[in-house]
C-alpha cells in the first residue's frame, strides 16, 4: 500500500510538473509575434509591383489603443504620425484576426500598412467569424471621428474603408461586410486563407460568399492550408463582386498571413487611395500578378 502511495505520489509531481511546462511554453507562445518583425526584408517577391509595396512606406507611424467590451479587451489603432496635425483624411482598413491570434500579435503588419497612410485597425478578439468586433472596432473609429479630443477627430476618410482578415478572419471577412449594420460602409476587401466553405458551415462558422458586394482579393496557399485551391476557386465563381484570386506555393496557413503583403498593400493602395501603380498589379494588358512566378492559378475577375 506504501509503494502504491509512492507511485501515486510520483506520479502527481510529475503531472505537475508537465503542466507548468505547458504552462510556461503557452506563455512563450503567447509573448511571440506571429508575424516576422522583419518579414518585409525577408519575404520573396517576383515582381516590381510587389517588392515596393512589400517594403515599408514612407510615413512614420503611432499607436493608441482604448478598452474593447469583454474578450475583445482593447481596440487598437496604428496611423500616420502626420494624421495628429495634417488636415487631411485617412482611408481605414480593418483587421479581423485569427482564431485566438490577436492584433497585438500582428504588430509589424499594422505598421507597415499605416505606413503606406493607412489607419489600420484592430482588437483581441479570440473568435471573430462573426464579424461582430470587427463592427465594433470600427463604429470605434468613427465615434473617435466626432469626438473633438481624440486624435481621429475629423481624420477619417469615411469613403474609403477597407477590411482584411487571415483564417477564422477571413471568413469574418464576409460577414463584416453582409452581415453586420456598417458593412455598407466597406468598399473593398481582402480575404486571406479563409476556412473552407463547407468546412467552416460543418464547425459553424457560417458565411455566405454569394453575398460578398465589394471587389475582394483572396489569397491562400496551395497546401498545408485551410481552404483547398478548388475552394479558392469555389470562393471566385461564387461571389458577385469582382474577385481577383491567387495562390502562393510554398506557404503555408500561418506564413499567409504575411507572405502576400506586397499585393495585399498594392490592393488597398488601389482600391482606397487610387494608385494607378498599384493597380497595374491587376489590371491593364499585363497585370503582374498574372505573370508573378511565387504565384499559381491567378485568376481575375473584374467585371
Amino acid at each position: 500500500m506504501k509503494l502504491v502511495l509512492k507511485i501515486l505520489k510520483v506520479v502527481g509531481i510529475i503531472f505537475l510538473v508537465l503542466v507548468a511546462l505547458i504552462v510556461a511554453l503557452l506563455f512563450w507562445l503567447s509573448t511571440r509575434p506571429f508575424v516576422p518583425n522583419n518579414y518585409t526584408k525577408t519575404v520573396d517577391t517576383g515582381g516590381e509591383i510587389e517588392a515596393k509595396y512589400l517594403s515599408m512606406g514612407a510615413h512614420e507611424v503611432k499607436y493608441t489603443e482604448a478598452e474593447a467590451p469583454g474578450d475583445w479587451k482593447k481596440f487598437e489603432a496604428w496611423y500616420p504620425e502626420e494624421l495628429e496635425t495634417s488636415g487631411d483624411t485617412y482611408p481605414v482598413v480593418v483587421f479581423a484576426n485569427g482564431t485566438g491570434v490577436y492584433a497585438s500579435k500582428y504588430k509589424a503588419l499594422f505598421r507597415h500598412l499605416a505606413s503606406w497612410g493607412f489607419i489600420v485597425i484592430g482588437n483581441e478578439d479570440p473568435s471573430t467569424c462573426t464579424g461582430a468586433s470587427a463592427e465594433a472596432t470600427l463604429v470605434w473609429l468613427l465615434e473617435q471621428n466626432s469626438d473633438p479630443d481624440s486624435v481621429f477627430y475629423r481624420k477619417v476618410d469615411t469613403e474609403h474603408i477597407g477590411i482584411s482578415g487571415h483564417s477564422q478572419g477571413g471568413v469574418a471577412v464576409f460577414n463584416a461586410v453582409s452581415e453586420q449594420p456598417h458593412g455598407n460602409l466597406y468598399t473593398c476587401a481582402v480575404s486571406l486563407s479563409p476556412t473552407e466553405w463547407a468546412v467552416a458551415m460543418a464547425i459553424g462558422l457560417t458565411y455566405d460568399p454569394s453575398k460578398m458586394s465589394v471587389p475582394a482579393l483572396i489569397l491562400a496557399a496551395p497546401e498545408k492550408d485551410v481552404i483547398t485551391p478548388e475552394g479558392v476557386r469555389n470562393l471566385s465563381d461564387t461571389i458577385p463582386a469582382d474577385t481577383v484570386t491567387a495562390l502562393r506555393p510554398g506557404m503555408d496557413h500561418g506564413k499567409m498571413l504575411y507572405s502576400a503583403d506586397g499585393y495585399v498593400t498594392a490592393w488597398f493602395m488601389w482600391q482606397l487611395r487610387g494608385d494607378r501603380e498599384a493597380a497595374r498589379a491587376f489590371i491593364g494588358e499585363y497585370p503582374e500578378i498574372l505573370n508573378n512566378v511565387m504565384y499559381q492559378d491567378a485568376r481575375i475577375n473584374l467585371k
